[in-house]
């Protein structure tokens, strides 16, 4: 029985599965975005989400215990550096599962898992997709701008004299 048993074995010892877990979160950091199974990926989300929160922090303590997990000094070094500074404003949920459909030999469901803020297409921000400058136009002089007001002020009292005449 699998009673208060959180963790999925993912048909493997542990050791099989924290070193799986470990390559796929290396991956991840390194290339920003891994294609892999559903099941691997919210294993692999659960895995890695705590270890980005603790970049956010850079002591020699984190980087000593994210090193344990990854056994991978190119990814932590990587995850200090750039992952950490681009999550560092968000309070959570930096990867992202999306779901690509069944694969051809065995009709395993497949799923892409990305870090959040390197996708440019999915960015809620729109800081780097998109950006535009709009200027207003420059104002030549303060004359042709009272001049307007002071037209229509002269329609409206004319509009009242006929008003009255009426």
């Amino acid at each position: 029985m699998r009673h208060r048993n959180k963790n999925n074995n993912l048909g493997r010892k542990s050791a099989h599965r924290k070193a799986m877990l470990a390559n796929m979160a290396c991956s991840l950091i390194e290339h920003k975005r891994i294609n892999t199974t559903v099941a691997k990926a919210k294993a692999l989300r659960k895995f890695v989400e705590p270890l980005i929160t603790k970049s956010k922090n850079d002591t020699t303590h984190n980087r000593r215990v994210v090193f344990s997990y990854l056994r991978n000094k190119y990814a932590v070094t990587e995850l200090f550096r750039e992952v950490s500074v681009k999550v560092a404003d968000r309070p959570g949920g930096y990867v992202r599962i999306i779901k690509l459909g069944n694969r051809q030999g065995d009709n395993a469901p497949m799923a892409m898992v990305e870090l959040v803020d390197y996708n440019e297409l999915y960015n809620p921000n729109g800081k780097k997709a998109k950006k535009t400058t709009r200027r207003s136009r420059r104002k030549k002089s303060d004359a042709p701008a009272a001049a307007p007001e002071a037209v229509q002020e002269e329609q409206t009292t004319e509009a009242v004299e006929e008003k009255t005449e009426e």
